[in-house]
């Protein structure tokens, strides 16, 4: 067996396998009869997801309409496929992981709750499963992993705010989260590795982490998990535009480097901003491509997808290292 580092893992022959027959039907592999596939080569995944200049999702897109770039340089890809949950029943493992301290009012803590009920009824069944985490001063595991929507609704009416202290371990709680999808969910479903994401809700303005977001990142992209954020906006009054203020935990890289994507609560209305959420990571597209000889010598090299009409594109992680032989 080839040996990776700890930033990009191996795909074993069964899960080649799986992506031989979910994705062969929309790509092809180089040089190769269709009914042939290459499995004893470790194959290059990236998952992508593609937005509007309005943060819509983009759907419909072929694998023509993607350039990949490994350090500036081309590549040709080798597997191309949309994913969507309502065609593929693609499984979830998904963390909340919410802010209870002084940043959020006991009125956005009651929304919250409701819109995280109806963000479980839309992906909840037996495909998806769902842990509850909170932090301020201190990261609290309220739910392990369960995909069983009522006891999940359950623990929702188990987080209670807190004034107690003055930090808001935003990176702390990230960091547990990873690890508790890395000890916790299931590595398979249905012949399919779950999407893994985070969804950190917040005000995006960490105090007195003891792990810092570049180290959150790096495992992030190990475990191939993307954090997405639900911010509770910040204004200037300096300022003339009406656009909140970059938070420190966007201004970190974690969002943008993970694959996912901050959204505001500017209404006093949260269904709306999961209903958004949902729909995004339900929706993306998977890409891969095998690594040149060349590339297996224990050096980091970076990747770029885009697309060529410009759109924008969010990826789950942005590089890959190879250990030698």
């Amino acid at each position: 067996m080839r040996l990776m580092s700890e930033k990009f893992r191996p795909l074993n022959v069964f899960v080649a396998l799986w992506l031989g027959i979910c994705l062969f039907s929309a790509g092809s592999v180089r040089g190769q009869d269709e009914d042939e596939i290459r499995i004893d080569t470790d194959l290059l995944t990236f998952e992508v997801s593609v937005a509007d200049e309005n943060g819509k999702p983009v759907r419909g897109l072929e694998k023509s309409d993607f350039e990949v770039l490994v350090n500036g340089q081309n590549r040709e890809l080798d597997f191309f496929r949309p994913i969507r949950k309502n065609d593929t029943n693609r499984p979830l493992s998904v963390v909340f992981a919410l802010d209870v301290s002084g940043s959020i009012t006991n009125d956005e803590l009651i929304k919250l709750r409701t819109a995280m009920r109806t963000f479980v009824d839309r992906l909840a069944d037996y495909n998806s499963y769902f842990a509850v985490m909170t932090f301020g001063m201190r990261v609290r595991t309220v739910q392990s992993f369960t995909n069983k929507p009522q006891k999940l609704k359950r623990s929702f009416e188990k987080i209670l705010k807190t004034d107690d202290g003055l930090s808001t371990h935003a990176y702390d709680a990230v960091d547990d989260a990873i690890r508790l999808i890395k000890r916790k969910s299931p590595k398979m479903l249905n012949d399919q590795i779950p999407k893994r994401v985070v969804i950190v809700i917040t005000d995006g303005y960490p105090v007195g982490d003891t792990v810092s977001p570049d180290t959150v990142i790096e495992r992030a992209n190990a475990s191939e998990t993307s954090v997405y954020s639900i911010i509770l906006p910040s204004y200037s009054r300096l300022s003339q535009s009406s656009r909140p203020v970059l938070t420190l935990i966007e201004a970190s890289g974690l969002i943008s480097r993970t694959g996912g994507r901050s959204l505001y609560a500017t209404e006093n209305d949260f269904e709306p901003l999961f209903s958004a959420l949902a729909e995004e990571i339900t929706a993306s597209y998977a890409l891969a491509f095998y690594p040149l000889d060349s590339e297996r010598d224990g050096k980091p090299r970076e990747v770029s997808v885009r697309t060529t009409d410009g759109l924008i594109v969010t990826q789950n992680k942005s590089s890959f290292s190879l250990a030698e032989q």
